[in-house]
Parts: structure tokens; C-alpha cells; sequence
């Protein structure tokens, strides 16, 4: 009895060890953790019933997946900002293995090409109080890329139409495209629909959006890439065209909210270098020739490409489809000249925008942003300009001191002393001041009448005190005021 016992608890220890090292390795290997915002008690505008219902049903989903769920509904802004702090410092401590994800749905708006977040106790009366009352996304991103993680992931629900009066005039519609590639690598971010335009809240117990990744991520082995690429064609079917959710990415590795069986991992990856290489024009003329337009249809949703969709619309020219592609096909060009544009960030990149698209609700974001570059700009333009004329300018200060102390020659007629004179008052007079230099002349008598005297002396006859005195006589006159 006790060799049968022994070889069973001998069997359980080993099964037990195994267990125990395989979800070790598991747990090491990667940790997942989430934030999940659902806004819907907006306290100056209609509330979002389906927004706190999309949370719920993300934090059972995410639950399920292996995630570590904070949830937080309803926030006004000191509280949203709060929580992106504590799920920052949540992350910090999970270890550079750590997959962050952050699901938001509710209001977003896009001010100046720059996205927030919409707290519920937001009240702007203009453009300019967003920025103060609101959260900006890139404030969230730039928190989670700053951690040392194995990737981030972003799903934001938050395309829904601007609610509030006193911005409908000047805020761009949907959110402004993002590019994860600019950022730290690593990054993957979903919005409900393209850059730009606007999400419907939907008319079931959750948007549109949050039913197809519901339904999509549930699938085991399905990339992130292909999963979202699924989501895309169901929302768009869904809504009848009107609605195109649109991702970036920016991953270096892999990920599955549902692993399933890790023996068919490789071929799950196949399709993964396809999903990374741009397709020409051709290419898809080439790949759409002779199939269904409906089947075409979908491909080209699919990938979301103006290669795709001039493809489609060469090909299936006459199809029900085609309209609603070639809508889409506009739309994505101008996204793709906003994009350059902004990245740009130059008066003449948002002026070339203008001059393609001055009809786009972009437009007048796009007039304010390249005023403001302008502006920006036009110190740092005059600084070069001041100091490259330094070295070219004709007076420098050095040469100048010379010219001051230049004395014009003394005609040879004259004889002119530029030493000062010393000057006192004659004895016996008020008025009349004597000047003297060395022995005393003649009586001032015969001063004037020895004038040419005194100068031939000294110069004909090397003279002595005579003609020495006649000169310096005649000088002295000469200066007399």
C-alpha cells in the first residue's frame, strides 16, 4: 500500500512543480495591466448611456484576457488625472514585461490639431478652455511611453460628435490623426473611427466601436493587427459605410488578447510581414481582379489604403459601392496631406493644405496653426539677418578714433601754433588780455607794422629776437579772438 501512495504523491509533486514553473514562466514572461475610463454623466451636456455600458463590458472582457483591470467611470478632471497617475505608478512597478492597455470612452475633442480627453465636469464657454479643463491624450501617451514596458495599447471610443455650442464653430471634428511611429516604439492605438470624423454612439446597449472589438478580440490567436483590420469592416458594416475605425501602430512584438493553443502560433504569424508591406495600386488591381465587389469591398476596409480604394474604384466602377469608396478615398488623401502637414509644422506645409483642401472642416484649424507658426517663427528669422551684417558693416568703431584726431595741414603762407594758449589778465586793465610765450616781443606798437619784418628776418636771416618776436606776434594776432 504505501509503494502505490508514494508513486502517487510522487506523481502529484512533479505535476504540481510543472504547474507551478509554467505559470511562473507565463507570469514572468509577460504581466497585463489596464485602465478603463467610461464617461457618460457629462453634468453640462445630454450624458453617454452607452459609454459607462462599453466600460463595463471592456473591463469583463480585459478581466478575462489576463489583464489586471482598474475601472473608472465618471471622472471630472482632477479625478482622470489621478487615475492616469496611480495606473502610471501601477505599470512603473510591473516591470519592463508589462503590457499597459487604457480603454476611454466618451467625448474627445480635437483643438488645434491637438486631442483631449473630456472630463464630466467640463463647461467650456470657448475654444481656449479645453486645455485648461480638459486631459490631453498625448499627456496620457507620453506618460505610459516614458515607462519602461513591452508595449502600450490604446482604444479610444471617444469620436462621438462635439456636444458643446460654443465650439461647434471652431473645433475640428472626430480627434486629429496620431502616428505612433513619431513616439517611443512599442505603441499601438485604435480610434472608433477615422481622423477627423465623427463616431455614432449607436442605438444597442454599446457603441458600435466597443460591440465589433467585443465580439472580434474574443477570437483565439488573432494578432492585434488582424483583429483591429476584423473590427474595422464589421463597424463599417454596422453603420452602413458611415463609420471607419482607423489604427496606428508602432509594435515591435506580438500580442493576443486570447492566446488559445501556442502550438499554431507560427502560423497565426503568417500573415503578420504581409500587414507590414505597403501594397502599390497595382498590387491590388492585381489582387481585386475578377473577385465579388462585395468581397472586394471588404478587403479594401479592411486595410484602409487610398491604394486599395483607387483600386476598387478602377475596377468596380459601376458598383453600389463605388460612391461610398470613393468618398472614402478623398477623405483619406486629405487625412494623409493633414498628417504631412502637421508633422511638417511649417507656415507653407499648412499653406500647401490649404491650397488643396480650403473647404475642409480642417481648414480653419489649419489658417490658425500657420499664424501661429508664423508668429513663432519670425524672431529666430531676424536673429541670422542682424548678425551677418556685423562683420560686412563699412564703420567699425576701431578705425573711427583716428579720423577724430586728424589736424588738416597748416597752409604755407600761415604759420598756425595749435598749442593752448596761456592767458591772463594785463595789469592795470579789465578788458584786454595779453597773451605771452617765451621772452617777452616789442611794445605792442610796433607788433602789426613788423609783421613782414619779423617773418623775413627769421626766415631770410635766421633772425634773432626781432624777427623770432615779429612772428610770434603775428601769429598770436592771428589767433586773437
Amino acid at each position: 500500500m504505501r509503494r502505490p501512495a508514494f508513486r502517487d504523491l510522487l506523481l502529484l509533486s512533479a505535476f504540481l512543480l510543472f504547474f507551478q514553473i509554467s505559470t511562473s514562466h507565463i507570469a514572468s514572461a509577460e504581466s497585463r495591466v489596464a485602465l478603463v475610463i467610461g464617461q457618460s454623466a457629462y453634468r453640462a451636456v445630454p450624458a453617454l448611456p452607452n459609454a459607462a455600458n462599453d466600460g463595463k463590458r471592456m473591463v469583463e472582457l480585459l478581466g478575462s484576457a489576463g489583464f489586471d483591470v482598474t475601472a473608472a467611470p465618471d471622472l471630472a478632471q482632477n479625478d482622470m488625472r489621478q487615475a492616469i497617475s496611480d495606473f502610471a505608478a501601477k505599470v512603473a512597478v510591473s516591470g519592463p514585461d508589462t503590457v499597459a492597455l487604457v480603454f476611454y470612452a466618451g467625448h474627445g475633442l480635437q483643438i488645434d490639431g491637438e486631442n483631449y480627453l473630456v472630463p464630466v465636469d467640463v463647461d467650456p464657454k470657448r475654444e481656449a478652455d479645453i486645455p485648461l479643463q480638459a486631459v490631453r491624450l498625448n499627456d496620457l501617451m507620453n506618460t505610459l511611453g516614458a515607462l519602461p514596458t513591452r508595449m502600450r495599447i490604446f482604444m479610444l471610443d471617444a469620436c462621438r460628435n462635439n456636444p458643446f455650442p460654443a465650439l461647434n464653430q471652431t473645433a475640428g471634428h472626430g480627434l486629429a490623426i496620431v502616428n505612433t511611429k513619431a513616439g517611443a516604439p512599442g505603441s499601438f492605438i485604435s480610434f472608433s473611427t477615422s481622423p477627423g470624423a465623427e463616431a455614432e454612439d449607436g442605438n444597442g446597449a454599446d457603441s458600435p466601436y466597443t460591440t465589433a472589438v467585443l465580439s472580434v478580440a474574443k477570437e483565439p490567436n488573432l494578432p492585434i493587427e488582424e483583429a483591429f483590420k476584423r473590427v474595422r469592416v464589421s463597424v463599417n458594416q454596422a453603420t452602413e459605410g458611415r463609420q471607419i475605425p482607423w489604427e496606428s501602430s508602432s509594435l515591435t512584438s506580438d500580442f493576443r488578447f486570447f492566446p488559445g493553443d501556442m502550438g499554431s502560433g507560427p502560423s497565426a504569424e503568417a500573415p503578420k510581414p504581409a500587414a507590414t508591406v505597403a501594397r502599390t495600386t497595382d498590387d491590388w488591381r492585381r489582387d481585386l481582379g475578377g473577385k465579388d465587389p462585395k468581397v472586394a469591398y471588404d478587403l479594401v476596409i479592411a486595410d484602409n489604403s487610398v491604394a486599395g480604394y483607387e483600386a476598387f474604384a478602377a475596377l468596380f466602377a459601376q458598383s453600389s459601392y463605388t460612391p461610398r469608396v470613393r468618398s472614402l478615398l478623398e477623405r483619406r488623401k486629405e487625412m494623409q496631406a493633414w498628417e504631412v502637414a502637421v508633422a511638417t509644422n511649417t507656415a507653407a506645409s499648412f499653406e500647401a493644405f490649404l491650397a488643396s483642401y480650403a473647404s475642409s472642416d480642417l481648414a480653419a484649424t489649419a489658417r490658425r496653426m500657420q499664424v501661429r507658426v508664423f508668429n513663432r517663427t519670425l524672431p529666430g528669422a531676424l536673429a541670422p539677418t542682424t548678425v551677418a551684417l556685423g562683420p560686412t558693416c563699412p564703420c567699425p568703431a576701431a578705425p573711427v578714433q583716428p579720423l577724430l584726431k586728424k589736424v588738416e595741414p597748416t597752409p604755407p603762407t600761415k604759420r598756425v601754433d595749435t598749442t593752448p594758449p596761456k592767458r591772463r589778465k594785463q595789469r592795470g586793465s579789465d578788458d584786454d588780455v595779453v597773451v605771452e610765450r617765451g621772452p617777452p616781443g616789442p611794445p605792442p606798437g610796433v607788433v602789426v607794422e613788423s609783421i613782414g619784418i619779423g617773418i623775413g628776418m627769421g626766415m631770410g636771416m635766421g633772425g634773432m629776437r626781432g624777427g623770432m618776436g615779429g612772428g610770434m606776434g603775428g601769429g598770436n594776432y592771428g589767433g586773437r579772438r
